[in-house]
């Protein structure tokens, strides 16, 4: 079993910066990769990052590549989300989730799920 739980959303102008954090605890959360996704109103959720275990691999969505950037604190077991230069369209709940079984990017591999935090950017 993982927890996850997420912190950091706010409200924030386009521009700003932002940084999201996942606690995870559990028996195999150190050992599981970890990664966001964000669900806009009236949208999908959607794969934003991830991180191996190690967190020497990360992937991410075109859309954030080169202004969000994903690490992990192996001493905190905690997952951090960094956001730069948002833009109204990142608007969102984001999500962590963990011990993906397939495919990294695809919701429905994951077992796992926080209850998420919601980011707001205005134009």
């Amino acid at each position: 079993q993982v927890q996850l739980v997420e912190s950091g959303g706010g409200l924030v102008q386009a521009g700003d910066s932002l940084r999201l954090s996942c606690a995870a605890s559990g028996r195999t959360s150190s050992t599981v990769p970890i990664g966001w996704f964000r669900q806009a109103p009236g949208k999908e959720r959607e794969f934003v990052a991830i991180t191996s275990w190690s967190g020497v691999t990360t992937f991410y969505a075109d859309s954030v590549k080169g202004r969000f950037t994903i690490s992990r604190d192996s001493a905190k077991n905690t997952v951090y989300l960094q956001m730069n230069m948002l833009k109204p369209e990142d608007t969102a709940v984001y999500y962590c989730a963990a011990d993906p079984e397939g495919s990294w990017s695809s919701e429905a591999d994951y077992n796992y799920w926080g209850q998420g935090t919601q980011v707001t950017v205005s134009s």
